[in-house]
């Protein structure tokens, strides 16, 4: 008797010395591993053909397997391999692995099969038994895979409270074993789906994972709201097959900031490719927001089983298991205090707005409020032209490096030309450059703009964060400043136009630093910011805080900004600057602020007065005393 102990792969180049059994065993593991299973059933014995053709194809489907490697002989401890064929007389036993590759279903599953030969007229056949497909099988009895999928973990402020809302949910699935036409079923499913929410559910992957299922156990495809999903459970309910199951309820739909939050509804086609394994179509998974971002963390990975079962669908016997991880929750910086005033500051408005707040002193976002954006994070993703708030970014270039200060006298012309370039104003009196900081007045800074170089300019507004990787974990835009080429468009970028672009988030860090001293890097999810992906705090000169200051108190003075002015410390600028957004002529209304350790900034599109809206922000909000806490990142 010989070894042979190749992959069935290369069994085709023969065995020296092979065993007369060889043949028989080789043929019908490749025939198996291949899928000609009418090959395979041919090398049988012991039962009708067409049974074991049917059992030797059912495999694949009972485990949803994207792959099937067979090989000849199975490795033992303290030896390579154990004899692939032992023969005596007319009978003979033969060896093999198996690993199955279960796709989305898990890890790859990796046992050893025998089987028995038996000499028929001076030919080796393979004496058919169930056990050949896996020794824990019984005649009558079937593969499945079950899947446990954990409870969602939550998310939550940063006092530890969720911002999730419990809901009624129905689970939408299938009794396997009880579809009279499976693909029927499945197309509708599909059909109505795409109709619902306007994506694809991968049907043939729906297909493999009802193939690979229990058959009299109930099989949830999907989780959906009762209130937001109503008419598609509706539709849902015409598809033949379909079963419906009330879950108690849970805690998906966000509380506040839900543009952030993000919500939950089916791994859609394009949704798994942005998640991928191991979920498969039909889970309920993270569409938007942390929910997405944080899938894996939040939703943990299901734990499989494979189990024989028998035809009542009982399970005799657990096979091979994979424990899943389990979920984790998502901690937030989020103020509820700070978002419930947020968004009532918002809400009543016509037009999108959105609002966000912070910390200086750590850098926590503690409100991110949306409102009328189409489900958009504006206040984390807009790309706005700053306008003359910008004057915050342009002030500290000009007292930390060209020697101004507040005091510093300046003049605001009704016009000036700069480089080829006109810029306009409402002509003030001479004064000081603080008085002209209040006013917002364009022709100061544009004049004011010869004393900067171009490398400076681009410098300090990166030292304030515009431009920079923040290591934030969630989608923000931290702003873009073309390098101007030439004198005008350096004038233009010091009022905040020429291409300047600017997120609410990014202006509140601004604000922040203009009132703290110092510029930190925004977070708002704890513990989950890489260290060495965030930019390290810039911290500016005394006299320049103290400037800065000055001048952003003084402009509460002026009418776009008076309206905030709901105490002497609250300091900040106004602006509503005019732009083209595909070929549309648009307007951004600004407010941008601080009070104490506060920083905020308002943005709305349209001609909305954006200090009455951080009026009502501030009204009602208490004084949030400076503070040297660090929370972790």
């Amino acid at each position: 008797m010989a070894t042979c102990g190749a992959l069935v792969a290369s069994l085709t180049t023969g065995c020296w010395a092979e065993p007369s059994a060889m043949p028989a065993v080789r043929d019908f593991l490749i025939a198996w591993q291949v899928g000609n299973y009418p090959a395979a059933a041919k090398k049988t014995v012991g039962a009708d053909r067409k049974q074991v053709e049917s059992a030797l194809g059912q495999v694949r489907a009972q485990l949803d397997a994207a792959s099937l490697r067979l090989a000849l002989g199975v490795p033992t401890e303290g030896d390579t391999k154990v004899k692939a064929i032992r023969k005596t007389g007319d009978d003979a036993t033969a060896s093999f692995s198996v690993k199955v590759d279960l796709g989305e279903n898990g890890q790859p599953w990796t046992y050893k099969g025998s089987m028995r030969l038996r000499r028929e007229g001076g030919k080796w056949k393979v004496v058919w038994d169930p056990s050949i497909i896996n020794p824990a099988l019984k005649p009558g009895q079937r593969l499945a895979v079950k899947t446990t999928v954990p409870p969602r973990a939550l998310i939550k402020d940063g006092a530890g409270r969720s911002l999730l809302r419990e809901v009624s949910v129905y689970a939408v699935g299938v009794y396997p074993g009880h579809l009279a036409d499976t693909q029927r079923t499945l197309d509708g499913l599909a059909k109505q789906v795409k109709l619902g929410i306007g994506q694809r559910l991968d049907t043939e992957r729906l297909l493999g994972r009802v193939r690979s299922a229990p058959p009299q156990e109930f099989l949830p495809l999907m989780t959906l709201e009762a209130g937001e999903h109503q008419a598609l459970l509706t539709r849902l309910n015409q598809v033949p097959g379909l079963k419906f199951m009330k879950l108690p309820r849970v805690p998906i739909q966000p509380k506040a900031a839900p543009e952030l939050v993000g919500g939950l509804g089916p791994a859609t086609a394009d949704r798994l490719q942005q998640v991928g394994a191991p979920y498969q179509p039909g889970d309920t998974i993270g569409v938007n927001g942390i929910q997405l971002l944080q899938q894996r963390r939040l939703a943990g990975t299901p734990t499989v089983k494979v189990v024989a079962q028998d035809p009542a669908g009982r399970v005799s016997q657990e096979l091979a298991g994979w424990e899943g991880q389990q979920p984790q929750e998502v901690d937030t910086t989020l103020d509820a205090s700070f978002q419930v005033r947020a968004d009532k500051a918002l809400a009543g408005l016509t037009v999108p707005a959105s609002l966000v707040a912070v910390r200086p002193s750590t850098g926590e976002v503690i409100a991110v409020a949306n409102h009328g954006t189409g489900g958009k994070n504006l206040a984390f993703e807009a790309e706005y032209p700053p306008g003359m708030t910008f004057g915050i970014v342009s002030a500290e270039a000009l007292i930390s490096k060209a020697g101004l200060n507040q005091a510093s006298p300046t003049t605001c012309p009704g016009t000036i030309t700069v480089g080829g370039r006109t810029f306009t104003s409402k002509a003030r009196a001479e004064g000081n450059f603080a008085t002209h900081f209040g006013f917002a007045c364009q022709t100061t800074f544009a004049q004011l703009s010869g004393k900067l170089d171009v490398p400076t300019l681009m410098t300090e507004a990166a030292g304030l964060g515009l431009g920079k990787d923040w290591g934030l974990s969630v989608p923000a835009f931290t702003g873009s400043i073309p390098k101007p080429a030439n004198d005008a468009e350096k004038a233009a970028i010091m009022v905040g136009e020429g291409g300047v672009r600017v997120s609410p988030l990014a202006m509140a860090m601004v604000a922040g630093a203009a009132r703290y001293g110092t510029w930190r890097a925004p977070y708002v999810l704890k513990g989950l910011t890489d260290p060495s992906l965030t930019p390290p705090a810039q911290n500016l000169p005394r006299e320049t805080i103290s400037s800065l200051r000055a001048l952003t108190t003084q402009s509460m003075r002026s009418l776009l900004a008076k309206d905030a002015r709901v105490s002497n410390d609250v300091t900040g600028i106004a602006a509503v600057p005019t732009y083209k957004d595909k070929d549309r002529e648009r307007v951004v209304s600004w407010f941008v602020g601080s009070r104490g350790d506060l920083a905020f900034a308002v943005a709305i599109e349209g001609k909305v007065y954006a200090s009455r809206v951080a009026r009502t922000f501030l009204s009602r909000t208490p004084p949030v005393a400076t503070t040297t806490k660090q929370n972790p990142r």
